[in-house]
């Protein structure tokens, strides 16, 4: 594939919109496009990791500017600063990179000595059972908004922000399109944490508290819609020959 990124591809920072430049990452003299690396996969991503993406250098800055501010008024009032983690959102639709562009960024930022612990929790585990679903006839509306546990998420970065030394956040299976019962992965007071998800950044006018109060730092991934709906086909059909051959899969019956 090219490596062009898309001319109407586009990136929001903490609500300012940088522009389909910023959808480019910098390796040297050399750009690729969030496209090649899902293409590349883990090698893609260590291929670059060594010259880390303005993004994160970006990050990096504002990560070490939070945590001196937080020594320095410590040290103003004479006391022992909790560890608290920065946590970064990541938002866009379905098929648009949140995926590629989480892990990424969680490689580059923990190459920084400043802190090393970046942990990543996607949002797909916060959806309400498929039982759940089910009962409420919210099965058709899986990923929107009303078909994950809010709360529960809000419980999740209440404790994190609160510098908690583990907290669980429920996994989920792409396999068998549920969540999976009684596991968990548990979250060590990271230094930074990035939270990846659909709805992330979406606002309820009926609720007092929202998922984007607990974000140091907000991103938003688009792209031109036809651009989506070719990288969603690619990927289906990538599944198709990958996670749909297994006999446990939601969706075997698309595989043959």
């Amino acid at each position: 594939m090219a490596s062009d990124c898309p001319a109407e591809g586009r990136l929001a920072v903490d609500g300012v919109d940088l522009g389909r430049d910023a959808l480019r990452l910098g390796v040297g003299q050399r750009t690729r496009c969030l496209q090649d690396v899902v293409d590349a996969g883990h090698a893609g991503v260590e291929a670059i990791a060594d010259d880390p993406l303005p993004l994160a250098r970006l990050l990096n800055l504002y990560v070490s500017a939070t945590q001196n501010l937080h020594r320095v008024s410590s040290t103003f009032l004479g006391t022992i600063a909790p560890k608290l983690p920065y946590v970064i959102g990541i938002a866009g639709s379905v098929a648009v990179g949140k995926s590629t562009l989480a892990r990424l960024l969680q490689a580059l930022l923990s190459r920084w000595p400043e802190h090393p612990r970046v942990e990543l929790v996607t949002t797909d585990g916060f959806l309400f059972p498929n039982a759940e679903l089910e009962a409420r006839g919210l099965m058709d509306r899986k990923g929107f908004p009303e078909s994950y546990d809010t709360r529960r998420l809000l419980d999740f970065l209440r404790a994190v922000k609160s510098g908690e030394p583990e907290v669980a956040a429920p996994v989920y299976s792409h396999v068998i399109y549920d969540v999976l019962p009684d596991v968990t992965e548990t979250v060590h007071q990271p230094d930074i944490l990035i939270l990846e998800g659909l709805n992330v950044l979406q606002i309820d006018s009926r609720a007092t508290e929202f998922v984007s109060d607990y974000f140091d730092f907000s991103i938003y991934l688009d792209a031109r819609e036809s651009l989506i709906e070719s990288w969603f086909v690619e990927r289906f059909h990538a599944l198709r020959r990958t996670v749909f051959q297994d006999p446990e899969s939601f969706f075997r019956h698309f595989a043959d």
